[in-house]
C-alpha cells in the first residue's frame, strides 16, 4: 500500500493535535496549598490574632497575603477536594456553595482567609443528604474576590461535576 506525502502529512498533523485535545479536556488536580501564590508561606498569611475567651474561640488576623490569588488558576480547568458549604438550597439539593478545607469552616469556626475558600456555582444540584461528604469538585476556576456575610472568599469555580471524595 502506498501513502501520498499530503496522506502523510495529514495523519502526522491529525496526531500531533491529538493530545492536546485530550489534554484540555482532562482537569488541573490541584489542592489547597495551590491557592496560594507561589513564594508566600502560608505563615505569612495568618497573622497571630486573638481569643475570644467569651466564646472560647481563636479569631484569626489576616494579612495583605490573605487576599493575594495565585494568577495561574485563573482560567485553568481544575479539580480539587474540600467540604461543602450550602449558600442556595432548595429540595433538589444545593447548587451554590462556598468550598471549603475542612468540615465546619465558617461555621464553628472563624473563617479561613479569601486564598483558601472558593464559591462554586453547579447546574446540577448536589444532593443535600450528602452535605458532610468531602466532595470533588471539578470545573473551570476563576479569580473573583467577593465579600459575603459569611466570609470573603478569593476564587470562584463552575462546576462541570461534583462526586463523592474518595481516597485514591
Amino acid at each position: 500500500m502506498k501513502i501520498s506525502r499530503r496522506q502523510l502529512i495529514a495523519c502526522a498533523a491529525a496526531s500531533a493535535a491529538l493530545p492536546r485535545s485530550v489534554l484540555a479536556a482532562t482537569p488541573r488536580v490541584i489542592g489547597w496549598e495551590d491557592l496560594i501564590p507561589p513564594g508566600v508561606p502560608y505563615a505569612e498569611i495568618i497573622g497571630q490574632g486573638e481569643i475570644d475567651a467569651i466564646k472560647d474561640t481563636w479569631l484569626p488576623e489576616f494579612d495583605e497575603n490573605a487576599t493575594k490569588l495565585n494568577q495561574e488558576l485563573h482560567g485553568a480547568y481544575i479539580k480539587m477536594p474540600g467540604y461543602v458549604l450550602p449558600l442556595d438550597m432548595s429540595t433538589a439539593g444545593v447548587t451554590s456553595f462556598i468550598m471549603v478545607p475542612y468540615v465546619g469552616a465558617c461555621i464553628h469556626t472563624p473563617p479561613p482567609p479569601a486564598n483558601q475558600l472558593v464559591f462554586v456555582d453547579s447546574k446540577k444540584p448536589w444532593p443535600s443528604d450528602k452535605l458532610w461528604d468531602p466532595v470533588w469538585v471539578t470545573g473551570r476556576m476563576r479569580h473573583e474576590l467577593q465579600s459575603t456575610t459569611i466570609a470573603d472568599i478569593g476564587y470562584a469555580l463552575t462546576a462541570d461535576r461534583i462526586e463523592v471524595y474518595e481516597w485514591e
